[in-house]
């Protein structure tokens, strides 16, 4: 069985197409999403329809949540505060009432069974959708702070940098992001689980799409931040 783990679209339909049609080419059995589905990019209806099409579970992440209620002090630097409400203003004006419903009626996590492999998947903790957990953390912080639960694999993303760790005989996987990495390289990442007989591969796939594409996108919207969005295109970084 394959199953495809994808995260952080953040409304880049133009690489969320392009990763579905990697995952249609390699025949995965299933998809799942872990968050963040439309907010800072220029097609948040699109990207919220490809996902909704694909008829599979969903997760909440913290830019959903922020879609829905706004961002409140504390949750981003103080500086960016006034012009990321601006956008998700923005994104909201591109959304419906039963979009936004959609969002805030997901669920924050997922716990699976295939073969007798338990997986527990969530946006950015187990208990929170917006704690940051990076790569560079050791394992013993890793354990604590996310590996609790008796499953064989824990599945995460909100970073948008996809990394794997084994610790203490359990793995610990992060996708990295559809439409927004962050480690230098601007390709989509998702992760991808082969299970067969009881044994599990892990893998962390790149896509090329049209950067080019979606900053053009950016360049003729009305988007309240496009300057800042086009630098984390091109350089995929912060």
């Amino acid at each position: 069985m394959k199953i495809a783990f994808i995260s952080d679209i953040h409304g880049n339909a133009v690489a969320l197409d392009a990763v579905l049609k990697d995952i249609e080419k390699k025949d995965v059995d299933k998809i799942y999403v872990l968050g963040d589905l439309c907010f800072r990019g220029t097609e948040p209806k699109q990207s919220l329809d490809l996902v909704r099409g694909l008829n599979t579970d969903v997760i909440k992440g913290n830019a959903d949540e922020w879609v829905v209620r706004g961002i409140k002090k504390g949750e981003v630097p103080d500086h960016t505060l006034e012009i990321m409400n601006k956008e998700r203003e923005w994104t909201l004006k591109q959304l419906d009432d039963e979009g936004l419903d959609y969002l805030r009626n997901l669920p924050t996590d997922l716990k699976l069974e295939f073969d007798k492999i338990k997986l527990h998947g969530f946006h950015a903790t187990p208990s929170s959708l917006f704690d940051i957990v990076l790569p560079s953390e050791s394992d013993e912080v890793l354990n604590e702070k996310m590996m609790k639960d008796d499953v064989d694999i824990y599945i995460y993303a909100h970073i948008h940098k996809p990394f794997i760790r084994y610790i203490n005989g359990k793995c610990l996987m992060n996708i990295g992001s559809v439409g927004l990495p962050f480690d230098g390289l601007n390709k989509s990442s998702y992760g991808l689980l082969e299970i067969i007989d009881g044994e599990l591969q892990t893998t962390i796939v790149r896509v090329s799409y049209n950067v080019d594409e979606e900053i053009k996108k950016f360049r003729e919207s009305e988007y309240p931040n496009i300057e800042q969005m086009v630098k984390l295109l091109k350089q995929a970084a912060v």
